[in-house]
């Protein structure tokens, strides 16, 4: 799966500059420039990193951040603030909000790539190829082994992304149709229902010796990795 970034941005010369790199690069890019439809964006599209302008209209990009990291589905995504704001007092303000990172325009498309790769090193380790660990799970991306109390599990290939998908977002409640468009597409008509049988496989397939079901059911609302 790519890695999905979410750009806030109401330049529409900068917005176009940044989407061309990050698409050149790999990534996939999801544009908003209004910021009531970035922060409704943040959680229905279920990004792995955000770029935020400071200035937006109708919300801030301040406040945005202060409302993703309110938010259960949305506290863990990591966000980097992009503003021409470069005084000391203005980059605390940004941090202390809640961004990883802070980007001061004018940049280069290449300072930014780089940024977000090292914001994603640090805290979404699985999107550079590296071992993801929950509790007693350990998932490595690179060789697609699972094991739970040093036990291996054999999953499936839907199992196993969805199960990383959870473990990139420990503690996040994912609906059905996040599920459906993050692990099989949005262009792929695949029933809802389908999402809890797999749900299903999972869960019998990590409950081994009567471990703890770390599946949890969010009544209307969905499907999250976490302890009870």
């Amino acid at each position: 799966m790519k890695t999905k970034i979410l750009l806030i941005e109401d330049d529409q010369s900068l917005t176009e500059l940044i989407r061309y790199n990050l698409v050149q690069e790999g990534f996939t890019v999801v544009c908003e420039s209004d910021g009531e439809e970035g922060l409704y964006a943040s959680e229905e599209t279920s990004p792995d990193l955000i770029l935020l302008d400071w200035m937006l209209p109708n919300l801030s990009g301040i406040e945005i951040c202060r409302r993703i990291r309110r938010n259960k589905a949305t506290q863990n995504v990591p966000i980097i603030m992009l503003t021409a704001r470069a005084e000391e007092t203005d980059r605390v303000r940004g941090l202390d909000t809640g961004a990883d990172d802070y980007v001061t325009k004018p940049f280069s498309p290449k300072e930014l790539i780089a940024r977000i790769r090292a914001v994603l090193r640090r805290i979404r380790p699985s999107l550079t190829g590296e071992t993801l660990v929950f509790d007693d799970i350990i998932l490595d991306a690179t060789s697609h082994k699972v094991t739970r109390g040093g036990t291996s599990i054999h999953l499936g290939p839907t199992e196993f992304k969805i199960l990383r998908y959870f473990m990139e977002s420990p503690g996040r409640v994912f609906s059905r149709e996040q599920l459906l468009d993050n692990i099989w597409g949005n262009n792929i008509y695949v029933e809802s229902r389908t999402v809890d049988v797999h749900i299903r496989r999972l869960r019998k397939a990590l409950n081994i010796k009567d471990s703890e079901d770390v599946i949890r059911t969010v009544r209307s609302a969905g499907y999250a990795l976490d302890k009870k």
